[in-house]
């Protein structure tokens, strides 16, 4: 007898209980924009909001990943229930993550309080999956503390992370070109801390030093975050403890002022918007190209403007 399989309620109750099956379809269904995620996400929204995310990005190289796994050990050592969701690069192949689930987090594989997903940009910009706001809403469902957002780290581009994240980790690490570093104002001034990785290597104190020199340029209120530079050997597990100290202390100011709930305000604004447009893609594709087409040899044959054009469109719908 072929097996049933569990229907949405189902699934989100084996979710609150974190079964790790549970878990992994329900992002699947995010993933492939099922039918029954409206139903889904309708169920879990009394969940959202418990978990504070955190989002680690950087350019390659840097030791996101590794960073990662020694920022849930030290969660895990203080009492916390950890989710993972790294976001990779798409296969051109298959559009699954190339990485998968990452080698540098196995030895957390067998801890029930550890869940850990890979999930494939799929082409999306910006440094994560288009899915990953629905997804983070499951790890909210299923009670993590923590959940870190590991980009998808190709240099400037990943600054969505600050629409997603309630704290941000800029990751750097010296002898890539420190001064270059520091001058990516696209990505580095988006941190609310600063993490030096890799600093048993030389050139540490020079990135330490472009990186305090860049934040006392910062147009900082006095009640404002001054975003702290955090020196740490993610392999050996240094000045770890000192960062997850720092993630508390960012979490506790943004708490006492209105930053909080501002940034997560914005993440859902972010949410709702991506979704409408969407909406709006999929109606105007549903008009056919032939409709399109007409519109368009208007504006080529100089019968009406792009502008009165896209206006047409838009009644249409």
């Amino acid at each position: 007898m072929a097996r049933t399989q569990p229907t949405v309620p189902e699934l989100i109750a084996g979710a609150r209980q974190r079964k790790p099956r549970a878990l992994g379809r329900l992002i699947t269904l995010i993933e492939n924009n099922s039918p029954t995620l409206r139903q889904a996400m309708e169920l879990m929204a009394p969940d959202t909001g418990h978990c504070h995310i955190v989002g680690i990005t950087g350019s390659p190289g840097v030791g996101k990943s590794t960073s990662t796994s020694a920022l849930v050990t030290e969660l895990r050592a203080r009492g916390q229930r950890v989710g993972v969701l790294a976001v990779d690069p798409s296969s051109p192949f298959s559009g699954g993550a190339v990485l998968g689930d990452r080698i540098r987090m196995q030895k957390h594989s067998l801890d029930p309080d550890v869940y850990i997903r890979s999930m494939a940009t799929r082409g999306h910009l910006g440094g994560l999956s288009a899915a990953a706001p629905q997804a983070l809403r499951v790890f909210d469902t299923a009670g993590f503390d923590t959940v870190i957002v590991e980009t998808v780290g190709v240099g400037q581009s990943e600054v969505e992370i600050t629409q997603t994240a309630d704290t941000v980790l800029v990751l750097n690490a010296p002898g890539m070109g420190d001064g270059i570093q520091a001058a990516k104002a696209g990505i580095l001034e988006i941190a609310d801390i600063f993490v030096v990785n890799k600093a048993d290597h030389d050139g540490t104190q020079a990135l330490v030093r472009e990186l305090r020199n860049m934040v006392a340029l910062a147009h900082l209120g006095p009640d404002d975050w001054k975003p702290p530079i955090v020196r740490t050997v993610a392999s050996q597990g240094e000045g770890i403890a000192d960062l997850v100290d720092q993630i508390q202390a960012h979490r506790d100011h943004a708490q006492q002022t209105e930053a909080w709930q501002a940034r997560r305000l914005d993440r859902a604004r972010a949410e709702v918007e991506a979704l409408a447009l969407g909406n709006v893609r999929q109606r105007f594709l549903r008009q056919g190209r032939a409709h399109f087409d007409a519109i368009a040899a208007d504006v080529r044959d100089g019968k009406t403007d792009p502008y009165a054009a896209a206006d047409a469109i838009l009644e249409d719908l």
